[in-house]
């Protein structure tokens, strides 16, 4: 005899106010990516929680950014721009790279090839890419971005991010 699942919980159309979406959209959780570059000889980056593969061939990866980013329009000059896979114990820089434009990249440990893609150290993967193209998307632009060369580490693990924090969480 096989054991069925209960029935799924009925959706009830209870609105769609940003905290509800952000209670709903936070169960499903997710890696975090530094996206960083070299522009006008500073280092310009932030943390992203949207990061996600797209396709092998043309080999592509994606992020979305608020439109209300003032971190984008300087990125997005970047000739080559740099995504690091933090680790797990990333979290404080995560932080700090959501925190004040000025001070994201203080005191990090930071590598920049010769094309300007600027890399975190320590991380679990990294990624040199090129903006492929990007699409207005309601609140966001999403970013395709084409690869150009990648590497990764096999004993690391990725830093999760759920339920508005990092790491996973049960709903109390």
């Amino acid at each position: 005899m096989t054991c069925l699942p209960e029935s799924p919980r009925p959706l009830v159309e209870l609105g769609l106010d940003p905290g509800r979406l952000r209670a709903a959209f936070g169960v499903f959780p997710s890696g975090v990516v530094a996206v960083a570059a070299l522009v006008d000889d500073r280092i310009v980056g932030l943390a992203a929680s949207s990061f996600t593969s797209v396709s092998l061939e043309p080999p592509l990866v994606s992020f979305s950014i608020a439109a209300t980013s003032k971190t984008w329009p300087v990125l997005r000059r970047a000739d080559h721009i740099g995504v690091t896979v933090l680790a797990q114990h990333h979290d404080v820089v995560a932080r700090q790279l959501a925190g004040p434009a000025e001070t994201r990249f203080a005191g990090l440990a930071t590598a920049t090839d010769p094309r300007g893609a600027v890399t975190l150290a320590d991380g679990v993967a990294w990624f040199d890419t090129t903006i492929d193209r990007h699409v207005e998307a309601g609140d966001h632009t999403i970013v395709l971005l084409r690869l150009h060369a990648v590497a990764h580490v096999e004993d690391l693990l990725p830093l999760v991010f759920h339920r508005s924090g990092f790491g996973l969480r049960r709903q109390a």
